[in-house]
């Protein structure tokens, strides 16, 4: 097999990069943008040691679980892999993703439940991040999506899986940046004025909070006008920051904020609870699927537990923590961003709770020094999971259960193989459709410590 080789294949499956998977004699092939039980014509374009790559020439039958993506840029933006392949077999592709990730990373034979889908599927995205760069010639600003493994971008007038009024938000931005002197960034120069525009918009309310993301370290007087411009033109609109970050890095925010206009955060409802959302805050971009997982979690430490202690490690704004407090006696969170606490602080004050007990410091720094034991660990890590340190601590400070949830079936499966080791048994993973028309799967694992007999 060399490049440009030409082969007729079917897609076996999908991998968990979102990759359709095909066979010429026993050789694995990766072909993207392809639906399991399609036939296609490809061409080879890498050869690798154990596997080729190669695009689609030809699609000869299509797939029965092959649709046509409800947006026209699907095949040019890199934001909605999945998006020609029919919902409900997404939802059946998740779960096969898990089921063998866990299975070849792990080794572990654990019960795999069904995937539960988002109850939107459309427009359901409440957190937008817009790189931002002009052309070279026009001077146009572009504002939109980067294409499939480039920092091109891709200039989104429309995107049907976030809240109509971004775009008008957006459309704006790139019309009126030029009457107040602002630039687009150039990423390989390093100069211009605006990285990014992120956007948090609440489902609760229908606010939006806008945040410009600036290549300097200190607002200037046509900035500020803009940002003012920016929330005069719209009612849906909270507030206008300012970030500030200067640095050569794919970070997209950096420390620095300033509120220039209006309010600094939306709120959000889950469950029966007000959340207040700033502009660093981490808070899951679909919050209907995340009432989901919270309510999932909520009752299975309301059957298994009376009146426990849990604690909530990784906490960000303590959002797990605030809406499982009515079924615990006390809830204990951790979060090491100072901004996150203060705002958690807020959020259990305006709703009168008064059982969370928030800690602002490294989670595995708080786990070295604490003595309490608890009836249950929550561990919520980002992608890359948790530290071996970080889970030795966790199957110490629990009684009895660790409910792990992960957005990276990879670092969950290696956390459980280490996990198990130590004698832990789990229960079930419960896949979540958190992003829908995307490769990313959210789970609930449910371990077990080993009883001491």
């Amino acid at each position: 097999m060399k490049i440009n080789d030409e082969y007729i294949v079917e897609i076996e499956k999908v991998t968990n990069l979102g990759a359709g998977i095909a066979k010429v004699e026993g050789f694995v092939i990766f072909i993207d943008n392809t639906c399991p039980k399609d036939k296609v014509k490809i061409r080879i374009t890498k050869v690798n040691k154990n596997f080729a790559n190669a695009e689609v020439i030809e699609i000869i039958e299509p797939s029965p679980y092959r649709v046509k993506p409800f947006c026209p840029m699907q095949k040019v933006c890199g934001a909605c892999q999945l998006q020609f392949i029919d919902y409900n077999y997404q939802l059946k592709i998740k779960h096969q993703i898990t089921e063998e990730t866990i299975k070849t990373i792990s080794g572990l034979d654990i019960p795999i439940k069904e995937t539960i889908p988002s109850p939107e599927i459309k427009n359901y995205r409440r957190k937008i991040q817009y790189p931002i760069s002009q052309t070279k010639n026009s001077g146009r600003i572009l504002a939109g999506y980067y294409k499939p493994k480039s920092h091109e971008i891709v200039n989104i007038k429309y995107c049907p899986i976030q809240p109509e009024i971004c775009d008008r938000i957006i459309e704006f931005i790139r019309e009126k940046a030029f009457d107040f002197g602002i630039q687009g960034f150039n990423e390989k120069k390093h100069t211009g004025d605006l990285r990014h525009v992120v956007i948090r918009n609440s489902a609760h309310s229908g606010k939006n909070l806008v945040v410009l993301v600036v290549n300097a370290t200190k607002s200037f007087d046509r900035l500020n006008e803009f940002a003012k411009a920016i929330y005069n033109e719209f009612d849906e609109i909270s507030g206008v920051c300012i970030n500030f970050n200067s640095k050569k890095t794919n970070v997209i925010l950096g420390t620095k904020t300033e509120c220039v206009i209006g309010q600094d955060f939306v709120e959000e409802k889950l469950i029966d609870k007000t959340f207040k959302i700033g502009a660093n805050t981490f808070f899951q971009i679909n919050p209907k699927s995340a009432e989901n997982i919270f309510k999932y979690v909520k009752n299975h430490i309301k059957e298994n537990y009376e009146n426990p202690t849990i604690l909530d490690a990784y906490a960000g704004i303590t959002t797990f923590g605030i809406c499982i407090s009515g079924v615990c006696q006390k809830v204990v969170s951790v979060e090491e961003n100072t901004e996150s606490c203060e705002l958690a602080r807020k959020v259990v004050k305006d709703n009168k709770i008064n059982n969370v007990e928030i800690h602002n410091m490294d989670a595995a720094k708080f786990f070295a020094k604490e003595k309490r034991q608890f009836d249950a660990v929550l561990l919520d890590p980002p992608r890359k999971g948790c530290t071996q340190e970080s889970l030795d601590e966790a199957f110490r400070l629990s009684k009895k259960d660790i409910i792990y949830i992960s957005c990276n079936p990879a670092t969950l499966a290696r956390d459980l193989k280490y996990l198990a080791e130590k004698g832990c048994t789990v229960e079930s993973i419960q896949p979540f459709d958190m992003f829908c028309h995307t490769y990313h799967i959210e789970n609930v694992a449910i371990i077990h410590k080993p009883t001491i007999s």
